[in-house]
């Protein structure tokens, strides 16, 4: 699910800025800008995160602006190599009025600051921590509040898949006698008007129905319908059982388009009910790619 929060803590070492970006992703995927003085903690950042969230393509960027440490140091060593290097390229390549561009040079990392090898303190490294954690909590509320939004339609297009199939089911009762009709037609058309026997059209007609008959298809799809709404009154992590759950529901829809093409009319009416089915469970797909 799409969230953001951002938080900013002072600390005795300096600011410390927190901001999560999420969006839509199946599984998750964690992508980090930090400042190299933080690259130590970056595992501890990724674990908290992993027991925060399951889902979710998340942009971690935390920023440190230092204070009370005087001027802003100079790593004079590695501008004097970027500057040598830059030499070296015009000379193997040299382009007309090329001038190295020092904007460009200071956002090297440890460019700035390089004169101060300060080691992070335990007090700061807690509030930075801190500051990921409530970062987290806004986080989930946001993606709560999405999801909480998105379940309401997600069992609104659940009801509406269970009501295509109990009036299936009622479509479904007529069917024997729409195959009863069908085979006397297709009968008497090749015995060139002589007797059926009725008997023997009952049986190829119950025959055809056997093959046809959806009715387990359609009890396991109300079934999953139900299944469906108790998981989304659950908490926790929901969205992989979903997953799942709603392959089965598209399959049993499947089904029933597959097994009901001798019935003319009726036939027509089960495909249009079935197809519309079909697109309420790939809606409800789409939607349960967001949750957790």
């Amino acid at each position: 699910m799409t969230g953001f929060a951002q938080v900013r803590r002072a600390s005795g070492q300096g600011e410390i800025a927190v901001s999560l970006k999420s969006v839509n992703h199946r599984g998750l995927d964690l992508h980090f800008h930090l400042p190299p003085e933080l690259d130590a903690i970056e595992n501890d950042i990724r674990t908290a995160i992993k027991g925060a969230c399951a889902r979710g393509h998340i942009q971690v960027q935390v920023t440190w602006t230092r204070i009370g440490g005087g001027t802003v140091g100079l790593n004079k060593p590695l501008l004097a190599t970027w500057l040598a290097a830059f030499r070296e390229a015009m000379e193997i390549h040299p382009f007309p009025d090329q001038q190295p561009d020092l904007n460009a040079a200071l956002r090297i990392p440890g460019m700035l600051n390089g004169g101060e090898d300060r080691e992070l303190g335990e007090e700061f490294v807690q509030a930075v921590m801190e500051s990921v954690g409530e970062a987290l909590v806004q986080l989930n509320q946001f993606r709560e509040r999405e999801g909480e939004a998105m379940a309401v339609e997600m069992r609104q297009r659940c009801q509406a898949v269970a009501g295509l199939a109990a009036g299936i089911e009622g479509i479904r009762a007529g069917a024997t006698p729409a195959f009863q009709k069908r085979l006397r037609e297709k009968l008497a058309d090749l015995l060139g008007g002589n007797a059926i026997d009725p008997q023997r059209l009952a049986q190829e007609a119950a025959i055809l129905a056997d093959r046809s008959d959806v009715a387990e298809e359609l009890v396991r799809l109300k079934t999953h319908a139900t299944q469906l709404s108790a998981i989304l009154d659950e908490t926790g992590e929901v969205g992989k059982r979903l997953d799942f759950l709603l392959q089965e529901m598209n399959r049993e829809a499947n089904t029933i388009l597959s097994k009901t093409g001798g019935l003319g009319d009726l036939g027509l009416t089960i495909t249009d009910m079935a197809l519309e089915a079909k697109s309420e469970i790939d809606k409800i797909r789409e939607l349960s790619l967001n949750l957790e």
